[in-house]
């Protein structure tokens, strides 16, 4: 039977696109399941005040009737104007191996991009930064991060012989907390701290973070303002994703950074919830909030989740004094090992930090870019 592209738009159909994922992965060691409800969450305006923004839609394919692959295409408006470009992008891309419904979902999206107006298409790349970037190009041998992508080989293959080329890289390290890393950046702190008089906050309950989450959201958008792919946060989209991700924080694990009487620069780690996320498999009830719990208590290893400093302080050492306090706290609680999120390949500064540490850097995703013909 030859494959079929329904655009979705049933409730049924949503959980179908949803539900995808967990049937290409069904046995996979290393792909860690999103939850299911903020995955749901994320398609509809009402709960997602990105797509007031944005125009949006969802495609499922389907062979002898059943769900084979899946796509979404994005108009991020506020992106193009900020760019003065007229790139569409993709998303949410997961498929069985078989071209002719990854060819189909690529036509339908890019079709509909064209129609749109667009010039080029761009992905996988969600509304915001915070969203799911990139696709795994190297790496498939390795847990993820909760805040990273896991993806099959054959992907790339495809979205190759479709005619896409690279856009941008991120790279992902592990570090090993080692004793002389530590001790070097304590003797730098010490430093830093003389020179410019900068003060470090720490925080020991959410309600004592709470206060100050507008703030990183501020530094966040001055921060990435010049970055790709990047808009910025308004009051609506810092709301729900503090919903989203501060039940999963630990508040000892966030550091921020003061001049004066300004927050200047921020960092967020978070114990690894992989395995957690792994052991819920898409659901915090009944049971899966049990195991994020459990993982959050005394974690082995940490990701570091975000962090951002504003223009003006980058070579000021307001970044070191924060990786500073998350090694001693790390240390305290018996972690071990820190997982980097994304770099980009081209920020030559922060890759030169993390090897400054025990190191490896095991993982890489792309940003595939085509004119649209």
């Amino acid at each position: 039977m030859p494959v079929r592209i329904q655009e979705v738009k049933s409730e049924k159909e949503k959980k179908a696109f949803v539900e995808l994922p967990f049937s290409v992965y069904k046995g996979n060691a290393y792909w860690v399941p999103p939850i299911k409800a903020d995955e749901l969450k994320s398609m509809s305006p009402e709960t997602n005040p990105a797509m007031r923004f944005s125009e949006t839609k969802f495609w499922l394919a389907y062979r002898d009737d059943k769900v084979v692959g899946r796509i979404m295409a994005i108009v991020n408006h506020r992106y193009i104007e900020k760019t003065g470009e007229k790139y569409g992008r993709f998303s949410k891309l997961e498929f069985f191996d078989d071209a002719e419904a990854f060819v189909l979902l690529m036509d339908t999206a890019i079709s509909w991009l064209r129609g749109m107006g667009m010039e080029k298409v761009h992905g996988p790349l969600g509304y915001t930064n915070l969203d799911n970037q990139g696709l795994l190009i190297e790496g498939f041998d390795y847990l993820p991060s909760v805040a990273s992508v896991y993806h099959l080989p054959y992907y790339q293959q495809h979205i190759n012989d479709y005619g896409f080329e690279k856009e941008a890289d991120w790279v992902e390290f592990r570090l090993t907390m080692g004793k002389d890393a530590i001790e070097k950046s304590n003797r730098g702190v010490t430093l830093i701290k003389k020179r410019y008089g900068f003060e470090v906050m720490r925080f020991n309950k959410t309600s004592e973070l709470l206060p100050h989450t507008d703030a990183i959201f501020e530094v966040l958008n001055d921060a990435f303002a010049v970055l790709p792919f990047v808009v910025p946060f308004d009051k609506e989209m810092m709301e729900m994703y503090k919903e989203k991700y501060l039940k999963v924080i630990n508040p000892r694990y966030v550091c921020m950074v003061k001049d004066k009487d300004q927050i200047v620069g921020f960092m967020i780690a978070v114990p690894s919830l992989s395995e957690a996320m792994q052991k819920a498999n898409g659901r915090l009830f009944p049971f899966g909030f049990i195991h994020i719990m459990k993982s959050m208590r005394k974690p082995k290893v940490l990701d570091f989740f975000l962090a951002g400093v504003k223009p003006g302080y980058e070579t000021q050492g307001a970044a070191v004094m924060m990786y500073n306090e998350i090694q001693n706290q790390m240390l305290e609680d018996g972690a071990t090992y820190v997982e980097t999120t994304g770099e980009f390949e081209t920020n030559h500064k922060v890759i030169a930090n993390w090897k400054n540490f025990d190191h490896i850097q095991h993982k890489r995703r792309r940003c595939y870019i085509k004119t649209i013909d």
